[in-house]
């Protein structure tokens, strides 16, 4: 009897000890889920080694941007990822359209679930209307005038068990992601809010981090190897590029990378972009993909890290894929993989 007390002891201290993740599933092939360089829709390509990718549906896009991106009708830096208990999936993307705009400003995200990857549901939370679209009015607002919002971009999901709701209900989907309010801001910085399971309710921004400069496009993953959250993110102040720093919880605190964590063998050329997978069976991380848009035409490429997430080299083109850019990568299973795989040389 005390053996067996002492094991639901050390089973619950493991369960509460347990760090934040997304849940990771299959061993067949992956899935890269990206903003179409040929559009600003969402698309998807499907590969058994992680590097040699098909498109779906001819590039086309996965779903109706009109009928998900309510405030501008474009779908860009789409994350995708599976629901904390594996049956579902889950993406966001930034709601925005450059070519109806003709301005790198927008409003809102888009936050989307299925149960296939086929067919998509969706809610959209334009910023600009202020504390009656979060579902937590009472809490602090990030800034006096909501509607002088000027930016909300590449927001992405990370499943957070121990985030407790102020009803007592555990566990919810952090969204971090970059904003400027230029008003009350003088650059884009990290802020992250909280969906909960049904992954149509948002709390209000709150700051992540503020390294005195803008940042972008930062992309948080777990690593087993040294129990630390790493994020990759894009410095626009200072030296500019995509940089590494760690972390020993989720929302921090997030040290300022120094200029030895700049991920700098591009060179000059300009990054941005970076999404990190790891290869099936393997410890390493296969997969840090970001986009060069120094060369016309720009390039999708991915590089190898160490188990660590550091020491990245042998930058290659991704392959197959007709106009890459902004996005993200999942493991499939089997399953998943041939159901998707039905959709190659189809049109939407």
């Amino acid at each position: 009897m005390k053996k067996t007390i002492l094991s639901l002891l050390f089973v619950a201290a493991a369960a509460l000890s347990a760090p934040a993740r997304n849940p990771q599933k299959g061993t067949y092939g992956y899935l890269y889920c990206h903003m179409s360089g040929a559009g600003e829709w969402t698309a998807f390509a499907i590969s058994r080694d992680g590097l040699h990718f098909q498109d779906l549906w001819e590039g086309g896009p996965v779903f109706d941007n009109a009928r998900h991106a309510r405030i501008e009708g474009g779908t860009r830096d789409a994350y995708i990822c599976r629901t904390h208990d594996a049956k579902g999936y889950l993406m966001v993307t930034t709601d925005m359209l450059v070519a109806k705009s003709r301005k790198w400003n927008n409003y809102g995200i888009d936050l989307l679930r299925s149960k296939n990857l086929l067919d998509w549901q969706s809610v959209t939370f334009d910023f600009r209307k202020g504390p009656s679209i979060f579902c937590d009015p009472e809490s602090p607002d990030p800034y006096k005038d909501y509607s002088t919002i000027s930016r909300v971009w590449a927001p992405q999901i990370f499943w957070d068990d121990a985030y407790t709701w102020p009803d007592g209900r555990k566990g919810g989907y952090l969204i971090y992601y970059s904003m400027l309010n230029r008003p009350e801001e003088g650059y884009d910085r990290m802020y992250y809010s909280y969906a909960d399971r049904s992954f149509t309710r948002l709390t209000k921004p709150r700051l992540l981090f503020d390294w005195g400069y803008a940042t972008i496009d930062a992309d948080i993953n777990y690593n087993d190897a040294d129990g630390l959250y790493h994020m990759l993110i894009k410095k626009e102040g200072g030296r500019p590029g995509i940089y590494a720093t760690t972390a020993p919880a989720l929302k921090g605190p997030w040290k300022e990378p120094s200029e030895q964590d700049h991920i700098n063998f591009e060179g000059e050329k300009l990054c941005e972009g970076a999404s990190a997978f790891r290869p099936i069976g393997s410890d390493e991380w296969r997969g840090v993909a970001y986009i060069q848009y120094s060369d016309k035409p720009r390039h999708y490429r991915i590089c190898k890290a160490d188990k660590w997430l550091r020491n990245f080299s042998e930058p290659v083109d991704i392959q197959g894929v007709a106009a890459p850019q902004h996005g993200s990568f999942m493991r499939l299973t089997k399953k998943e993989y041939k159901r998707l795989e039905k959709q190659i040389g189809k049109k939407r």
